[in-house]
């Protein structure tokens, strides 16, 4: 069953993150920052895949210590996102898409390394009370929620049209 639960989540969690991956190649450069609610386009793709790189690590206090955090300094500057308060600043496209590829190789890691006892484990996050298993849902209810907002505003404001991914391809 175990094996089955990896196959599925990968194959869900790809397909939205396929959703996202296809909002960020059709929104037009002139959007890149342009306004999604109180935040800017560019702000929601970093916030989906700032959280999702968190919820698919053990832990919050490991966030800053991967590789990839500490070779794009620069990108995440301040880590505003672990403030309360409203985002400023603003991020790049080649770096998103380079992030989006981490937060991808870093799913098929966590989920890899996934047992019966670490599912059934507490999750790590001071500010969740739930399991390491319905951490997965859970971050991937969040990817879909900010994709379908993405998608939203391409539609209406570009006449984009960001398609279905059913299951488990990258793009």
């Amino acid at each position: 069953m175990l094996e089955r639960w990896k196959t599925s989540t990968i194959g869900q969690f790809e397909a939205s993150l396929c959703t996202l991956s296809h909002c960020m190649r059709a929104c037009p450069d002139s959007a890149w920052d342009g306004p999604v609610g109180n935040l800017k386009f560019c702000q929601v793709v970093f916030h989906t895949l700032f959280c999702t790189d968190t919820y698919l690590g053990a832990s919050e206090h490991v966030l800053k210590d991967q590789d990839f955090h500490r070779g794009h300094a620069d990108y995440f500057r301040d880590y505003e996102e672990m403030e309360d308060r409203p985002q400023r600043l603003l991020y790049d496209r080649p770096t998103t898409e380079a992030y989006l590829a981490h937060c991808r190789d870093k799913l098929h890691a966590a989920v890899a390394g996934e047992t019966e006892e670490t599912l059934a484990a507490a999750a790590a996050f001071s500010w969740l009370s739930i399991s390491r298993l319905e951490l997965y849902p859970y971050n991937l209810r969040h990817v879909q929620h900010h994709a379908a907002q993405l998608s939203l505003r391409l539609r209406l404001d570009a006449g984009a049209d960001v398609r279905w991914v059913a299951t488990g391809w990258r793009d």
